[in-house]
């Protein structure tokens, strides 16, 4: 049975919907049902391993080399895992003219395959790989079957559960069975994932683009994000600061709370599926 607080905070929501113009930032709160867990919540990452940083995926051959071989065996559990009942909700949302564009800070693509459309990856994509020689985009489930190849036999003995990263621990005796290919446009350069690591910066336009949004915004809608960090967090800064009300639904707090128009503290997978049946 849902909350009697809970269906307060939704009627609050459809209030705030219905005009439409809504602007969602999305975070990792809104794909735990989907099985990826988060890094600050209560399947919290950070709290068991350090996610890799861009410094040392692009200085150190080895670490670059350790996240391949733990990306490979976790990527299985990224391409397989499918939308749940929240991203459904936000596109049937936006179908039904309450929600506009998308910001997510995620970058396992279930936005999209439950139906959104106009989402900004603010942190890039899980499914892209990029060459950090050429510049080359290239999809990583065709890398996956290039790793398959390469690595018939790499089967080191792991935990089920995946980072946010889309990779997994892997014991450091395991690390040399693993094979990682190159580039296939230049022939030798070193891939990458097309996300935003650790310490690294989000590009300026895409940024930009992202402010734009929250200009033209009605409202601000945030889902599944403790706003821990300041990437998503600025956002919710600049629309308070213009005066465009900001709903956060997330389970425990955040760092916007003090921000927010609307604040309703529950899972996203009752709360959502409950505005959309309201709304669309």
């Amino acid at each position: 049975m849902t909350a009697p607080a809970t269906l307060a905070g939704v009627a609050e929501l459809t209030d705030l919907l219905t005009d439409g113009g809504a602007l969602v930032l999305s975070g990792a709160g809104l794909s735990t049902d989907s099985g990826i867990p988060d890094y600050r919540g209560a399947t919290g990452s950070l709290r068991r391993h350090t996610p890799m940083t861009y410094q040392t995926f692009t200085r150190d051959p080895r670490g670059r080399h350790r996240y391949w071989a733990r990306s490979f065996v976790g990527w299985r559990q990224i391409g397989d895992a499918r939308p749940n009942a929240g991203h459904r909700a936000v596109a049937a949302l936006q179908q039904a003219g309450c929600v506009g564009e998308v910001i997510t800070q995620n970058v396992d693509g279930l936005h999209q395959a439950g139906g959104a459309r106009d989402v900004l990856e603010l942190h890039g994509g899980l499914d892209r790989t990029v060459c950090l020689a050429c510049g080359d985009v290239a999809s990583r489930a065709d890398l996956d079957v290039r790793l398959r190849a390469a690595n018939p036999g790499f089967r080191p003995d792991v935990g089920d559960e995946v980072n946010p990263d889309g990779d997994v621990e892997l014991p450091e005796e395991a690390l040399d069975g693993f094979v990682m290919v190159d580039c296939l446009a230049c022939g030798g350069g070193p891939l990458k994932p097309d996300v935003v690591f650790f310490g690294e910066t989000v590009p300026r336009d895409r940024v930009d683009r992202c402010f734009d949004l929250v200009a033209e915004a009605g409202s601000l809608l945030v889902l599944g994000s403790s706003l821990t960090v300041m990437s998503g967090y600025r956002f919710v800064i600049a629309a308070a600061k213009r005066g465009i009300p900001v709903a956060i639904v997330n389970a425990g707090p955040t760092r916007g709370d003090a921000k927010a128009t609307i604040r309703v503290d529950a899972p996203l997978g009752l709360v959502l599926p409950e505005l959309a049946g309201r709304l669309a």
